[in-house]
């Protein structure tokens, strides 16, 4: 065994040798195992992806249908239904605020194309965090610390629980009070918990029933625009909204154009949604190759319908005052008072729906946090008591939730979250984007193998990455003639949170991984553990000096975990059979 590789230096994309199927007896079998020799596979990075998929032995449950159903799912919110009005507002003209729309979509396709091609290299459950720890490998654990700072800390959830609450109280014909939307908001995120962590399958048919709603609404929407463009409603109705489309463009500032930019992105959320779950894909590559840019260019193309019907039917008066309730006053103009009660309710049921499947994923990022080791009290994080699901992840995030829409003022709410959420994002984003073309560069320097069949290429991953900087820096720009999207809020507050999440991140990696280890004389390593769910995954464990106190990231006990034992079971096996085979012969 002393001559093979370890499983962590085979999974290492960066190693040329992991690449080589024809230089060894030992690489050639490994090849002959494969499900496609490298020619049928086509790159160097393929291969090595058929050879983790070998290793992995959960069942690849997700096809081309479930990936463009994750992303389209998680995209199709309710940011089109609650953004808009900001987004002309703040463009201060129609042209410029649908070409807001275009310009994100774009942004968002650049990235969709960087994740692809960083999927396809790492075709691992995970993500960002994935790519980020294979970009930025020292100090080692920092990135991961401030990583899990910024899925710890930020209440995905929270926006759309309080747009539930107002679409069901302008549903009602109630007035929308702050004490009444957060009461129903707190109502909105318990059921989300409740209902995910009791019972699994109860959780997915609501989502997957809710779904329907959105594709339903902005279809319907779409076309009812059509027909008013064509003067098909009552008496001929209509704004003339596109006639000198782009008067009033000249009021629009650099503060306002990024404020409207990071509500368009906002709504393009979830563009990376399969690539958390990409190791239960069945055929990643070809299934990314299509279910990536079908989705994108799907939603691209509703969203702009979508706001050119809002324009078609709404007078511009209108679209500046109804702020998350466009969707409903579209319909009110429409169908009458019935009309907007029902549209307000439909979209209601579709932020409850978004509600549910963020808390969905959030919770299962929390736990697989736990599960590696990276948070603290790790095993109770990790646990799946008592209902098979991850409870612990999903209440960690209710709270979150609710500490979110309960800090913020009622009025402010909303577009504050969605700040919240898109800022630390945009600087996610960055890093990961920047340093792709760090590592075009190394392949240039031949330093590093890096082919993988999906590429985002210099130009996209160049401009993915500029369009973050500016949603970095831009938001620092003071507003003017009173712009603010904010009512008492100040314009920078989502900013300053942010950057305060990466320094929590920073010092318990301090905490963590410097002072702790170095009081308790122990050093943090990695070891590859096969999960429960027959998938391999990375697990943080704690190494003594003296070595026969070698424990696991264990805050409950010292016993090892069923993987291990199954791992160690495992390896003793190969060491006992290799030893046979070499006395035999």
């Amino acid at each position: 065994m002393s001559g093979s590789k370890g499983f962590i230096s085979q999974l290492n994309v960066f190693n040329k040798d992991n690449y080589q199927f024809g230089s060894s007896d030992k690489t050639s079998k490994a090849k002959s195992s494969t499900t496609a020799t490298s020619e049928e596979v086509g790159s160097d990075v393929e291969a090595g992806q058929q050879f983790v998929t070998e290793l992995d032995q959960g069942e690849k449950k997700l096809g081309l249908v479930s990936c463009i159903g994750l992303i389209c799912n998680r995209m199709l919110g309710t940011g089109v239904f609650a953004v808009s009005s900001t987004i002309y507002t703040l463009c201060g003209s129609i042209g410029l605020a649908l070409i807001m729309w275009a310009v994100g979509a774009i942004i968002a396709i650049s990235g969709l194309y960087v994740y692809m091609e960083f999927g396809t290299a790492i075709p691992k459950n995970g993500g960002e965090k994935n790519y980020l720890e294979a970009i930025f490998k020292k100090p080692r654990f920092f990135i991961t610390s401030m990583y899990a700072a910024y899925v710890f800390f930020l209440g995905w959830a929270a926006g759309n629980s309080v747009n539930t609450a107002v679409m069901f109280l302008t549903a009602a014909g109630a007035d929308v009070t702050t004490w009444n939307q957060r009461g129903i908001a707190v109502a909105v995120i318990f059921f989300a918990f409740f209902i995910n962590s009791v019972s699994v399958k109860t959780g997915l048919y609501i989502q997957n029933a809710l779904g329907i709603f959105k594709i339903f609404i902005v279809l319907f929407i779409s076309v009812t625009g059509w027909v008013a463009l064509g003067g098909g409603l009552k008496d001929g109705y209509q704004t003339h909204n596109f006639h000198d489309a782009f008067a009033g463009t000249e009021n629009a500032t650099a503060y306002g154009i990024v404020t409207a930019l990071y509500n368009v992105i906002w709504s393009f959320v979830g563009y990376s949604n399969v690539n958390y779950a990409l190791g239960e894909v069945k055929d990643p590559v070809r299934t990314l190759k299509i279910a990536g840019p079908t989705s994108m260019v799907f939603i691209a193309i509703v969203y702009i319908f979508v706001n050119v019907a809002y324009f078609a039917v709404v007078p511009k008066e209108k679209l500046i005052s109804s702020k998350l309730v466009l969707a409903a006053d579209f319909f009110d103009i429409v169908f009458g008072e019935h009309g907007k009660k029902a549209a307000a309710a439909f979209v209601g049921l579709s932020a409850l729906g978004n509600v549910l499947s963020v808390i969905f994923s959030q919770g299962r990022i929390i736990q697989q946090l736990g599960r590696e080791g990276v948070l603290p009290f790790s095993n109770f994080f990790a646990s799946s008591k008592p209902f098979d699901s991850p409870m612990v992840g999903l209440f960690q995030h209710m709270i979150i939730c609710l500490i979110t829409f309960l800090a913020f003022p009622a009025g402010d709410a909303y577009l504050a979250i969605s700040n919240l959420i898109s800022y630390p994002m945009n600087i996610i984003n960055f890093a990961i984007s920047a340093g792709l073309l760090w590592i075009y560069y190394q392949r240039r320097q031949g330093k590093i193998e890096w082919n993988p069949p999906i590429k985002a290429g210099v130009c996209i991953t160049t401009f993915f990455m500029l369009s973050n900087v500016y949603l970095i820096i831009a938001p620092y720009v003071p507003p003017s003639n009173g712009e603010s999207v904010y009512e008492s809020l100040p314009y920078w507050i989502h900013c300053v949170i942010a950057w305060g999440i990466f320094a929590i991140g920073g010092v318990y990696y301090l905490v963590w991984a410097q002072i702790l280890p170095r009081i308790y004389h122990y050093k943090l390593e990695t070891k590859d553990i096969l999960g429960d769910d027959g998938f391999w995954r990375v697990q943080i464990v704690k190494v003594y000096d003296d070595e026969s106190k070698n424990v696991q990231n264990d805050a409950e006990g010292d016993s090892p975990s069923v993987e291990n034992i199954e791992l160690e079971m495992v390896e003793s096996k190969k060491d006992a059979d290799e030893g046979l085979h070499s006395r035999l012969s």
